[in-house]
């Protein structure tokens, strides 16, 4: 049987909500979805390398940078994630993981699923 893997492009808040929660369902969740790749777009790293000189979101921002350090990254440049996101999804259906109500709308409208958190349970929508 073919593995099939299924990469999930994260955005800022996705990734730091995934560092820095308990996520209940994170351990079966390939049974849930299937075998899940978290990827982080270059825009992302710079995002995150921007907060860490933030210091209400330092704190966050470290944890989060660590936690990924083993992600694959995938060249989706840009300084503004939501912005290179979109862009990206225009040309490639993908999964988007994020938190951001107005990037989910505009991610659907364009024909892609979106990974999210409800309840600190990892969940798609379509």
């Amino acid at each position: 049987m073919q593995e099939f893997l299924v990469e999930v492009i994260c955005d800022t808040s996705f990734l730091i909500h995934l560092a820095t929660k308990r996520i209940k369902n994170i351990d079966n969740i390939d049974v849930e979805i299937g075998q899940v790749v978290f990827v982080v777009p270059q825009a992302v790293q710079n995002e995150l390398s921007k907060l860490i000189k933030n210091p209400q979101k330092n704190h966050d921002a470290l944890i989060t940078k660590d936690f990924i350090k083993n992600f694959k990254t995938v060249p989706i440049p840009g300084n503004f994630a939501d912005k290179a996101l979109i862009d990206y999804v225009k040309k490639n259906r993908a999964i988007i993981g994020t938190m951001d109500k107005e990037l989910k709308k505009q991610i659907k409208e364009l024909g892609s699923s979106i990974m999210s958190f409800l309840n600190d349970r990892i969940i798609l929508e379509s």
